[in-house]
């Protein structure tokens, strides 16, 4: 399955964006798929994640109430959309399907204080 992130770029704090996360090769219908984030120099860390059969969410404490995961089987995307943005949410954002290896390039989120 290839996975290709889009919708990063740069924001100020307290706004919002929209990443995408489409995937091709397979459907994105059965299995776990997550949300994980890089800042410079540290470790990939969870974000959020969807179980796509049967809609239950997931979310790391620091995201709760302003980031949302979902997923439109007919595009064969998720989503993870980001308000009330932070400028410790800055990091490179990394879509993958879990427990399978799946994983996409990443899409880069700055948000600027």
């Amino acid at each position: 399955v290839q996975l290709v992130e889009s919708g990063g770029g740069l924001v100020q704090a307290g706004g919002s964006l929209r990443l995408s996360c489409a995937a091709s090769g397979r459907t994105f219908s059965t299995g776990y798929a997550a949300w994980f984030r890089q800042g410079p120099g540290e470790e990939r860390d969870f974000v959020a994640a969807l179980r796509l059969n049967g809609g239950n969410t997931y979310y790391t404490d620091s995201v709760k109430g302003r980031f949302t995961i979902s997923r439109d089987n007919a595009k064969n995307t998720m989503y993870l959309e980001m308000s009330s943005l932070k400028p410790e949410d800055t990091a490179k954002y990394y879509c993958a399907r879990l427990f399978t290896g799946d994983w996409g390039q990443g899409t880069q989120v700055t948000v600027s204080s």
